[in-house]
Parts: structure tokens; C-alpha cells; sequence
């Protein structure tokens, strides 16, 4: 008897099993099982192009919706995907609706930041499968939630650190467990740019493209200005995390991974608004923040967001150093050094794509991202394991919190490493869980 589709896909995902998913170059674009899993795409600034673009590249993979608050952004990428995919999308304006279409198996949330985990755990109880982008909360409360949701509905829920599904990064982890730096105890994570100034932003009319309260959704109603939207955000409270969240994330969680290591006991963070003081940007362009785990383990981060000055010769990475010699990882490869410094070995990130289309920085798409987002829909088809399921991934998001508070109070902050919680701060615990507009709080 034939199975139906969404039945099949249901019932094989609802307990993520299996042996772990390792892509290989070699059959990176094989034809799959014949069941598609359509999904809807809700965001469609720059990186949701790199979804498209895998989607062009995995048979398995159906977009059937694109949903905006931005008219603008919406149709533009209804084009794009008809070009790139060769078949039409349809669109919505109201994540809302997309939760109620029975032929929706999965969304992908490539919103700002303060939608992430409402519009996850909505989408989870509504019955759908969730890609959500780094980061997976803008609080910890709702990084509690969601893994409760995760937890209660059995849904397959993946947070986009897509260096998990890194080949060579996968390789370096395996051979640091094995032993070929030694006993790994400390890790540095870094990230470099050169944003400038965002000017002090004048209240403005919205444009009528946008839908400017349904994209406040959660959060407090604020004024619109002419320096928020469509990338500005990132650096407002209300809306963003800051540059620990923005970028931080990917490293922090690589520096984790390596050390094998999870809630931290103490963290302190020092730095501040330093490059540019006289504009709207409410977070740290430049931030050095400490965690300290059982055991005497470390990871530090440095972030520059205005001074793109390179650290080891690289804009962004992860550094595990270890009693017999150091690996470096970043998004191209990993590096083996001895205790010198000398490097002793590099495994280059193999990429099947042609080389025009391998790397597309205003759109974030690699490799990476189609081997992570692969990895998802292995989950959902045929219960492989994730690779940053959303129980794990949100810890390393936990830390970037713990740092920006940790940075606000100027204080060194002790954890409980069980629960994640401060000891002894109702200050830094009141930084748990924001405030947000009647109607909009997501709840279990």
C-alpha cells in the first residue's frame, strides 16, 4: 500500500534516530528517495537566497512558500526563485497563515532576531519542522521554551550553525577527541569586520511596502526610523542581539564543540561602544567576553565589529589549544600546529559546487549550508541525527547571552552549570526574559 507523503514524513521524524549524517563530496547532489518535503521560506532578505540556492541544488527540497512583511523583499525573491528554481512560489505576507497550510511540512526562519524563537515554537505546535537561523533566541527565556517545545512535539528543530555539517570541521573534532592535540583546554573564538556608523535615525512614515507592526510582532511598539530596517536591527535591543549573537555564535559553538564542554560556571566580559559613540548602535563593537567551565576549561571571544584588523591571518575562526599542539578551524579548512606554532597538517574544505557559485558573501551560501540544511532534511525524511539539534545548539546561544549580560553589569558572573541560571544576581536575572506587546508572548 502506498504510504502518503506527509504521513511518511511525519512518522519518520518524529524521533530523530540514527546513525550520524556525514556528507560526502561524492554524493552530495545524489537523487534522493522520492518524497519532497515542501517548505516556506519566512524572511527573504539576503540569506534566504542561500536557501534558494540550495534548494536549486536538492531534488529532496520543495520551496512552496515565501512569506514577508516587506512587499519589496517578497517579490523579489518570488523572481529570484523563479529563475533559480525554475517553478513559481507563492507568497504571504502573515507567518501566521503559512502555520495553518497542510501542505507545509517545514519552515525556514530567516528573520530578525526577536522572531526567531516565538515563530519557531509556533510553528512547532502548529506541526511543522523548523530551520531557524543563529540566533535561536532573543532570551533565555525563550531559549527555555524553546527546547520544551522541542522536546513536547517531537518536531525536528535545527539552529543554522552550519559549521557542524563542515566536513573538515567534523574531522578536526574527531581528531581532537582522538587525542591529536593532546588534552584540549582552552579555545579562542573571534570575528572581525568593518561596519561603519548607523547615524542617529530620524522617525519616519514606515514604507507602505512594509508592514511595519507585524514586523514589531513581540516586541514593544516602537516608532519606525530610517536606520532600522533592513539590517540595522542586529544592533538595537529591542530587535537584535549584537555581534556576540550576529557572528559570535558560529565560533563560540565551534569552541564548545572542540572542548566538549557546556553551561559555563563564571563569565565576564569586558568592552563596550568604543569606535563609534555619537549613533544608535545600543551593543558593543568591541567586546572580549571569558567563559570558565568544570574542569578549568576556557573560551574567550573577541569581537570587532569596526576594525577589521585580522587575528592569525583570518577574519573569523575558532583556535583549541591543547597539551601536545593546536588546531585552528574556521569555514575553509583546519589547521594542525605543535606546541610552536608550526603547522603540521591542513585539510581543506572540499567543495563539489563550481567554483562561480561555491561562496557568495552577500548571500552567506556555501558548502556549509547545503550539507547543514541536508542534514535537516535527512532528520525529517529518514530520522538521521541532526547536527545541532535544538537542545544543544541553544546552549552555545546561552552563552552568548550570559556574555552580553555579563557586559552590561560589568560584573563577573557565577552560573549554575546545571540549569544556566546566575547565582546570586537578581540584576543579571532580570535580564531572563524581555517584555513583550499584549498578545505576543509565546507560551508552551
Amino acid at each position: 500500500m502506498k504510504t502518503d507523503r506527509r504521513n511518511f514524513i511525519k512518522n519518520t521524524s518524529a524521533a530523530a534516530i540514527g546513525v550520524p549524517f556525514i556528507m560526502s563530496s561524492g554524493n552530495l547532489f545524489a537523487n534522493p528517495a522520492n518524497d519532497t518535503v515542501n517548505v516556506a521560506v519566512i524572511g527573504t532578505g539576503g540569506r534566504s537566497k542561500a536557501f534558494l540556492k540550495s534548494a536549486a541544488n536538492m531534488p529532496e527540497m520543495r520551496i512552496v512558500y515565501a512569506c514577508d512583511v516587506d512587499q519589496v523583499r517578497l517579490d523579489s525573491f518570488i523572481v529570484t526563485a523563479k529563475e533559480w528554481l525554475g517553478y513559481k512560489v507563492k507568497q504571504e505576507k502573515d507567518f501566521r497563515k503559512i502555520l495553518e497550510k497542510k501542505s507545509v511540512d517545514a519552515v525556514i526562519i530567516v528573520t530578525p532576531e526577536h522572531w526567531h524563537a516565538p515563530m519557531a515554537i509556533m510553528a512547532m505546535q502548529a506541526g511543522k519542522h523548523v530551520y531557524i537561523e543563529k540566533p535561536c533566541s532573543h532570551n533565555l527565556h525563550e531559549n527555555d521554551l524553546l527546547v520544551q517545545v522541542y522536546k513536547k512535539t517531537g518536531m525536528v528543530c535545527q539552529m543554522g550553525n552550519q559549521q557542524r555539517s563542515s566536513v573538515s570541521s567534523r574531522q578536526a573534532i574527531s581528531d581532537i577527541q582522538n587525542g591529536n592535540i593532546g588534552n584540549a583546554y582552552a579555545a579562542k573564538a573571534w570575528y572581525s569586520n568593518t561596519r561603519g556608523s548607523i547615524g542617529v535615525g530620524k522617525k519616519v512614515a514606515a514604507p507602505d511596502t512594509l508592514d511595519w507592526d507585524l514586523w514589531q510582532g513581540p516586541a514593544p511598539r516602537e516608532d519606525y526610523r530610517d536606520n532600522v530596517h533592513p539590517y540595522n536591527w542586529h544592533w538595537f535591543r529591542a530587535w537584535g542581539t549584537g555581534e556576540i549573537h550576529n557572528n559570535g555564535t558560529h565560533e563560540i559553538d565551534i569552541c564548545r564543540w572542540a572542548l566538549g564542554v557546556n553551561l559555563p560556571k563564571r563569565v565576564a566580559s569586558t568592552g563596550g561602544r568604543l569606535h563609534f559613540k555619537e549613533d544608535d548602535w545600543e551593543y558593543y563593537d568591541t567586546q572580549l567576553a571569558s567563559y570558565e567551565f568544570d574542569g578549568g576549561k576556557t573560551i574567550n571571544w573577541e569581537g570587532r565589529s569596526c576594525n577589521g584588523h585580522q587575528l592569525y591571518s583570518k577574519g573569523r575562526g575558532a583556535m583549541i589549544y591543547g597539551t601536545e599542539g593546536s588546531i585552528m578551524l574556521t569555514r575553509k579548512g583546519y589547521w594542525l600546529y605543535d606546541l610552536k606554532g608550526n603547522e603540521i597538517n591542513f585539510i581543506k574544505e572540499e567543495s563539489p559546487m563550481d567554483a562561480a557559485t561555491a561562496t557568495e558573501d552577500t548571500i552567506g551560501f556555501d558548502i556549509l549550508t547545503v550539507n547543514h540544511i541536508k542534514n535537516f532534511f535527512a532528520a525529517i525524511r529518514e530520522g538521521e541525527t541532526l547536527h545541532a539539534p535544538i537542545d544543544d545548539a541553544s546552549i552555545s546561544t546561552h552563552l552568548c547571552h550570559l556574555g552580553n549580560i555579563a557586559q552590561d553589569l560589568e560584573i563577573s558572573l557565577d552560573i549554575d552549570p546545571r540549569s544556566g541560571q546566575v547565582l546570586n544576581n537578581d540584576k543579571a536575572m532580570s535580564y531572563w526574559k524581555r517584555d513583550y506587546e499584549s498578545g505576543w508572548e509565546p507560551k508552551l
